[in-house]
């Protein structure tokens, strides 16, 4: 039911953000929820990230101005579907909307869009309960990226199948884990982490194994280093939107 995401970054100015998130929340995402073959949408805060992730972006590579790619990074919201055609039939650019929608969505600033494709998942510890196609986490991860060569493209595919992957499926906290590729927009790559709270990420994922990004001996630090991220990715969000509920027991 959901595998393929529709994401949107973006700015808001400061004068006028209480405002726009308030409709946003009332009227466009619930527009949204209601287009046929659209199975949820989420909006995502971004929170920033912790000491490890902080030190990630001062060597992984990010899009120089020359590629034109958009900056925004405060705000996420991803739209699931069960294939990334849902999104073109109508297109998602062209979505017959109220007159009022266009001003209001004209104050989102630096906006970058990806669709992208599922190509594979892992449930964690914290995924049970959870109904099959639901809407996202409470907290997120996401990276969106390139690669330099062919050889560090399959290294890191290689190092998702048979180390992180298994690393997320037994991580306490963790909800589900989707490795993604682009249909359309810059970033060629995705991965998306879901945990149950930004707590249980900074506790299970971030200090104890994000720190070995820095080293570049470490296959994780190997990685790190080949890829070309979006600007703010990887991006660490809190839901603002549905409201969370608690799928802790």
């Amino acid at each position: 039911m959901n595998e393929a995401i529709w994401a949107t970054w973006y700015d808001l100015p400061d004068d006028d953000r209480e405002a726009s998130l308030a409709w946003l929340h009332a009227h466009y995402l619930p527009f949204l929820t209601q287009q046929p073959g659209y199975a949820w949408a989420a909006h995502y805060r971004n929170v920033g990230p912790g000491p490890s992730l902080a030190s990630y972006h001062d060597f992984a590579g990010h899009t120089p101005d020359s590629e034109g790619v958009e900056t925004g990074s405060q705000y996420v919201i991803l739209v699931g579907a069960a294939s990334t055609h849902t999104f073109l039939k109508p297109v998602f650019t062209e979505l017959a909307m109220p007159l009022n929608f266009a001003p209001m969505l004209a104050k989102r600033m630096n906006l970058r869009q990806v669709i992208f494709a599922e190509e594979a998942r892992v449930n964690g510890p914290a995924s049970e309960g959870r109904l099959p196609g639901s809407t996202p986490s409470p907290a997120i991860q996401f990276g969106t990226y390139r690669i330099r060569s062919f050889e560090e493209e399959l290294s890191l595919n290689m190092w998702y199948a048979h180390e992180r992957f298994p690393l997320m499926g037994r991580m306490p906290g963790s909800v589900l884990t989707r490795k993604l590729v682009s249909m359309l927009g810059w970033a060629k790559h995705g991965i998306l982490y879901e945990f149950d709270s930004l707590e249980s990420r900074t506790l299970h994922f971030e200090e104890p194994h994000e720190s070995r990004i820095v080293d570049p001996k470490a296959w994780v630090g190997k990685v790190v280093r080949s890829t070309l991220h979006t600007p703010g990715s990887p991006v660490v969000g809190e839901r603002i939107w549905p409201p969370v509920i608690s799928i802790k027991a």
